[in-house]
């Protein structure tokens, strides 16, 4: 950050403000056909039987984060693993860092092996705001996902963009926190680095944070390799998946809280209530890193294949 602005903290820097009065990149879609390989793949780093393996199986909710892809070439990429450049709407902020903030989806009808999904995707809402850790860039990214013209899940993602600044350290949770209920529905994750690995390799996630660790620690300062933000998402929608079979998500809403880290066991809790359950994910004995509501249909409401 420059000078002016460590002097002056409630001046938005100029860069931010430009951003943020200029930046405004078209609509995007693409397409791809769902097939079976990267659910199998993903079922295997859940240690899961494959819930998906033919044509018409529906994915489970979530999971079409498994498709349509970024792949940027090698050159293109950055220290960091992230593409310098261009992208799906990476805004022009030198040096960025890039956080997963949250989310909120709706989900209509599967999406099943075999169709062929588009995506249409739009820069929903931009705004700069100033944290703890210095400024930041907010981006909202709106996808609507189709089969054959039909909306099968919307879906909204929180992305955080900010410079580095050494003399801020990465943010952990605190040890403990108070205790609560027992959770109706739980299971442990076990994030060891083999894990974090085959989950960057399966949703070509190249950021060195979840597989280099000597980068994590001695250039973004984390104490360890740090847990995916889209698998902590993930494993909170295993808990209906395993513990409410009979039920489809209809909506799910998420908000990451704090890093979580490799090799630390993370709980995965979820708290059912009628139609509502609230989930979270964090360290035995601390408050949660990830937190979320999700909407459950009494009654299965697949389409027709």
């Amino acid at each position: 950050m420059s000078a002016a602005v460590r002097h002056e903290p409630d001046a938005v820097p100029e860069l931010f403000a430009a951003i943020e009065r200029d930046w405004r990149p078209g609509p995007v879609e693409n397409s791809e056909f769902v097939t079976a390989a990267p659910a199998k793949a993903f079922a295997g780093v859940l240690d899961q039987q494959a819930p998906s393996t033919g044509v018409g199986d529906a994915l489970p909710p979530l999971w079409h984060w498994l498709y349509l892809l970024d792949r940027p070439a090698q050159s293109d990429l950055g220290e960091d693993g992230h593409p310098r450049q261009g992208g799906l709407f990476l805004p022009p902020l030198p040096d960025r860092r890039r956080m997963f903030g949250g989310g909120r989806l709706e989900f209509r009808a599967p999406i099943r092996i075999g169709d062929l999904l588009t995506r249409r995707s739009e820069i929903a809402d931009l705004r700069v705001r100033r944290g703890g850790s210095g400024w930041l860039l907010l981006v909202t990214v709106r996808h609507v996902y189709l089969v054959d013209g039909e909306v099968r899940t919307v879906e909204e993602q929180d992305l955080v963009y900010k410079q580095p600044d050494p003399a801020q350290a990465a943010a952990r949770i605190p040890d403990t926190a108070e205790p609560g209920p027992a959770a109706s529905w739980s299971y442990v994750l076990r994030p060891d680095p083999t894990l974090l690995f085959r989950f960057s390799a399966l949703t070509y996630n190249a950021h060195r944070i979840h597989y280099d660790r000597d980068y994590a620690t001695g250039v973004e300062g984390y104490p360890d390799l740090v847990v995916h933000g889209p698998l902590l998402a993930l494993s909170l929608l295993e808990l209906p998946r395993r513990f409410a079979p009979d039920r489809t998500v209809a909506s799910f809403a998420f908000r990451s809280r704090a890093p979580l880290f490799a090799p630390e066991e993370i709980v995965v809790s979820g708290f059912p209530e009628d139609d509502r359950a609230v989930l979270t994910a964090g360290r035995p004995g601390a408050a949660p890193g990830i937190t979320a509501t999700v909407t459950l249909n009494r009654t299965s409401k697949e389409v027709p294949r």
